[in-house]
């Protein structure tokens, strides 16, 4: 639990991941921006969050246009307060081989994660300046490694481990930390909607997944979110330009 209450933004958090983000945030005593495209899409878990306690807010926003986040931003920290953790979770799949992948295919997914979490970040960053304390988690993914189809996600998280890094170096003299989180095999409605994409059987293709996973099953939502949870808190102040793999055991 955190020793102070703080206000923290995530993006992409009405669903899945997100989602499961925000209500840990909550548990940990943070008044939570639950930020997606579509306002009404977050105010369930806002709902569910206010319903047990916690203070949570519903933000409509596309965070790859700067005015809207900004926007966001201000709304956050009039209703809420300064905003001094983000969470860059909000991202999309294009996948396809290379030679089938489109400009528009490329070009969307590196606006929404990279374009994105670079907006979201500059946002409040001058928040966190001010307070002397701030925490950026950045949600990358073990794609960042390299994988099969998937070039320009795997571009972008990959990115956004640089991205991290460099933050991390400029940041850290304020009292802000900057990690990214790089979950591996999640089952979420994205991984099963992939997988009807790719016409397979979504529980084939997650036993098969986890036939090679150490720890012997998926990974949950729940799982990124501890681990989100540990980076945002005071306790890991002396953690900063990491890269944490939440994927069932090591990675390449």
């Amino acid at each position: 639990m955190p020793t102070t209450a703080r206000v923290a933004i995530v993006t992409g958090g009405a669903r899945g991941i997100g989602a499961a983000i925000a209500r840990r945030l909550s548990h940990d005593g943070h008044a939570v921006a639950v930020l997606d495209l579509d306002a009404t899409a977050a105010q369930p878990l806002v709902d569910e969050i206010s319903g047990t306690g916690g203070k949570a807010l519903a933000v409509g926003a596309d965070v790859t246009d700067e005015a809207a986040v900004a926007a966001a931003v201000a709304q956050v920290t009039a209703d809420l307060g300064a905003p001094t953790v983000v969470v860059n979770n909000a991202g999309i799949l294009r996948d396809n081989l290379l030679f089938k992948m489109t400009l528009d295919d490329w070009d969307q997914v590196m606006s929404v994660h990279l374009r994105g979490a670079f907006l979201a970040t500059r946002a409040v960053q001058g928040h966190m300046v001010e307070a002397g304390f701030g925490r950026i988690v950045n949600l990358s993914s073990t794609s960042a490694l390299g994988n099969r189809g998937q070039s320009n996600y795997s571009a972008a998280k990959a990115g956004l481990q640089g991205f991290t890094r460099t933050l991390a170096i400029e940041l850290g003299r304020y009292g802000v930390t900057a990690n990214a989180v790089a979950p591996g095999f999640i089952e979420t409605d994205m991984t099963r909607a992939t997988a009807a994409r790719m016409g397979l059987d979504f529980e084939e293709l997650s036993r098969t997944v986890v036939a090679g996973i150490p720890v012997a099953r998926a990974g949950r939502p729940e799982d990124v979110a501890a681990a989100v949870g540990y980076l945002a808190s005071e306790e890991a102040g002396f953690v900063s330009g990491q890269v944490l793999y939440v994927a069932g055991g090591p990675t390449a």
